[in-house]
């Protein structure tokens, strides 16, 4: 299959990458935001509202709303797991929301503290209120390939999850390798189920590279035509109630593939290197990223394509 020429590429290292870290003190947040944003990054998921004493490392997630104004020209997302998180958020004047529903009961217990129904049946109520706010609710579907838990979620499972949650309401969808398990074969055969019956819901992709399958995942993706990706700076992040689970797709890592394939995301991969360094000095030990250690390769006259940028600032 061919690639696309364009992707919508999500940073979500403020709050996937930093949840799992101690927490790091809101004027360092906010110099992370800010080299993110200088790096042409324009679709953020800035924080979570959720239980402080559950994931602490989120407990300012109002203080960083209020200083998201800073950037206008960024899309500011911020992750809720309750109808009360999304009441929160809305009040902190965050209006694009995901909701986090887990495919694996296992796993939604442990997250959540309910089975995948219960929380399945809050996205309608989230929803609503969302829309009325006129926001945005996408829904996350956690363990979409495997889970901690329960073992392999079956793909019929994730369908019925999706289907329900957009008759719901929820406006885009993005299933979620939670413990970095999926391989690209299965990646594909779950976006082809689901696909086959949601042929125009917004889909995207958010992996772990727990095992080093993360990127070969969203080159799968990218070859099928999801063009929503999720990833995170320097590789950071993990779920703190998914044993085994650990860090993201590194952004700097998921813009060389794509500008080296021609593939536009909007960003500077020099500036993206820098938001890197930035992060591993926040939570003070070395992270994962390949591009991070070894930085982009050689580009002069005779290489210089469609995609490629600068290693350093525009």
């Amino acid at each position: 299959m061919s690639l696309p020429s364009q992707i919508s590429l999500r940073e979500v290292g403020p709050r996937d990458g930093l949840q799992n870290e101690r927490p790091v003190p809101l004027a360092a947040k906010l110099e992370l935001l800010e080299a993110l944003v200088a790096a042409g990054l324009r679709r953020i998921e800035a924080t979570a509202f959720v239980s402080p004493r559950a994931v602490p490392a989120m407990a300012d997630a109002a203080e960083v709303a209020a200083e998201l104004h800073r950037w206008p020209d960024v899309r500011w997302s911020a992750l809720v797991a309750s109808r009360n998180g999304a009441r929160r958020a809305l009040a902190a004047g965050v209006t694009e929301l995901e909701y986090v529903v887990s495919a694996a009961d296992g796993h939604s217990w442990a997250n959540v503290r309910r089975d995948t129904a219960t929380a399945l049946g809050d996205v309608a109520p989230i929803a609503a209120t969302v829309h009325a706010a006129g926001g945005f609710c996408e829904v996350i579907v956690a363990t979409a390939w495997d889970c901690p838990f329960d073992g392999p979620t079956s793909a019929d499972r994730v369908v019925r999850v999706v289907s329900e949650a957009i008759g719901m309401g929820a406006d885009a969808v993005c299933l979620a390798d939670t413990i970095g398990t999926a391989t690209p074969a299965r990646v594909v055969s779950l976006l082809e189920q689901v696909r086959d019956r949601h042929p125009d819901v917004p889909l995207g992709l958010h992996m772990h590279n727990t095992r080093g399958m993360g990127i070969a995942g969203v080159l799968a993706a990218l070859q099928f035509g999801v063009v929503d990706i999720d990833a995170s700076i320097g590789g950071l992040g993990g779920c703190p109630f998914a044993p085994g689970a650990s860090g993201n797709v590194a952004t700097e890592e998921t813009a060389y593939l794509c500008h080296d394939s021609g593939i536009e995301t909007g960003t500077d991969l020099g500036g993206l290197i820098e938001a890197a360094r930035l992060a591993q000095r926040l939570v003070g030990r070395p992270l994962d990223s390949g591009v991070l250690r070894a930085g982009d390769r050689p580009r002069g006259p005779s290489n210089s394509g469609p995609g490629v940028t600068k290693v350093g600032r525009p």
